[in-house]
């Protein structure tokens, strides 16, 4: 029985073996499988690393560019405003001149255009030896106010209603369209797409 036990011995043996080589087969194939699963996933995962980094890279750089056109659009308004002051400076200079007397009887005619009967013609104190006899020829009272630096005011009947004429509200009134003609001199006609 001995070689009956040695055949069946070794064909047991040949069973376990050829198993345990199915197994180990079964195994390498496994991992294997498991490892290029594992490269696949570290790949796709790269991937999307690399576009999230690039997305926000994008993002910096688009807020990098809005922050550096809202300085480049602050500045100009800053010189703008700057252009406006030293207008207004301009005008309130002109009121120092001998001829502005002109100036103020023109601004008082076209008061009295647009409203055609007035009581007063207001002015200011340093002004009213230049209009007085102009007021006296339309048959105004004149009185002054020194708020009022560069212009007129008519006071219609009662005193109730009044039309005021200067050159600095003539200026605030015409700023939109002078400041871009001021940008468009300073910065070029592109100043509006920038």
């Amino acid at each position: 029985m001995s070689k009956l036990e040695d055949i069946l011995q070794s064909e047991v043996a040949a069973e376990i073996a050829a198993i345990e080589a199915e197994a180990e087969a079964k195994v390498k194939e496994i991992l294997e499988a498991a490892r290029v699963q594992a490269e696949a996933l570290k790949a796709s995962r790269q991937r999307a690393l690399e576009a999230e980094h690039a997305a926000a890279l994008r993002r910096a750089e688009s807020a990098a560019e809005l922050l550096v056109n809202q300085a480049r659009i602050a500045a100009r308004g800053k010189v703008v405003e700057e252009v406006r002051l030293q207008v207004l400076r301009a005008l309130e200079a002109l009121s120092a001149q001998p001829q502005f007397g002109e100036t103020l009887k023109r601004l008082a005619e076209e008061a009295l255009q647009s409203v055609g009967q007035a009581e007063a013609l207001v002015v200011h104190p340093d002004h009213a030896a230049l209009l007085s006899e102009w007021a006296r020829g339309k048959g105004l009272a004149l009185s002054t106010d020194a708020a009022l630096k560069d212009g007129v005011r008519l006071v219609m009947s009662g005193g109730r209603a009044f039309v005021q004429n200067s050159l600095s509200e003539r200026l605030e009134r015409a700023w939109d369209g002078l400041s871009a003609r001021a940008a468009a001199v300073l910065w070029g006609q592109s100043a509006h797409a920038q």
